[in-house]
This record gives C-alpha cells, sequence and structure tokens, in this order.
C-alpha cells in the first residue's frame, strides 16, 4: 500500500535516518515530500520515501553538481 501515510518517526526509521533530520528537511525547504494533515500532523507517503531514494541513487563518489 504506497499511499499509507507514515508518522515522521516511522518516515525517519524507513529511511533510516533521525526524526530530526526530517524535521530540518521541512523547516529548509523540504527535499523530502510531507503531507500535512490538520493543523499540525505532518506525514510521509511510502510512494514519496521511495521516490527521495531513487533520486539519490549514485554510481560513483564524485561529485557531479561541480
Amino acid at each position: 500500500m504506497k499511499n499509507q501515510l507514515l508518522t515522521t518517526q516511522q518516515a525517519s526509521e524507513y529511511l533510516g535516518v533521525s526524526k530530526a533530520f526530517l524535521e530540518r528537511d521541512r523547516w529548509a525547504g523540504a527535499k523530502i515530500p510531507f503531507v500535512r494533515v490538520g493543523h499540525r500532523a505532518v506525514r510521509y507517503r511510502i510512494a514519496d520515501l521511495e521516490a527521495f531514494l531513487d533520486s539519490r541513487i549514485r554510481m560513483s563518489t564524485y561529485n557531479q553538481d561541480v
């Protein structure tokens, strides 16, 4: 079920990062898409987390942004 919504804690466990990492990402401009449910609740879709991971795949450690 790829449209299942995960809490920040669940998403951090899924990605293998800290909860603080995801909170900083949202504050800094959100490279990882999230869904705001209601006034304060934040959720992440599994499909978005997988797409983010796919976008991070690299074949070399050479910095290709230079």
